[in-house]
């Protein structure tokens, strides 16, 4: 399901966004130049995926970024750097 969700280049705008700390829809709407159903459906997905929670702010919802399974992610994905380290110029041409 992770991979789904970081393979969309919009999801991965809100991941870094949310990097920052919390955020209201409203600004990642601002953000992306989405739709507002556009971000909330970004924000399904990942909230699905388990790499964004939402917390209540009054009358307002705050969208905050889940680290544990992005740490997951790049433990994975560790033992691969090692592959495009030693051949930067070959990934232009994959």
């Amino acid at each position: 399901m992770i991979w789904a969700a970081v393979g969309d280049p919009h999801r991965r705008r809100v991941l870094e966004l949310l990097r920052a700390g919390p955020r209201p829809v409203h600004e990642l709407v601002e953000q992306l130049g989405l739709s507002q159903p556009g971000v909330s459906k970004h924000l399904r997905i990942l909230r699905e995926a388990g790499l964004v929670t939402v917390r209540p702010d009054g009358q307002r919802r705050l969208y905050l970024l889940e680290p544990a399974p992005l740490r997951e992610f790049a433990r994975w994905l560790e033992p691969f750097r090692a592959y495009w380290d030693d051949r930067p110029d070959d990934l232009e041409h994959r």
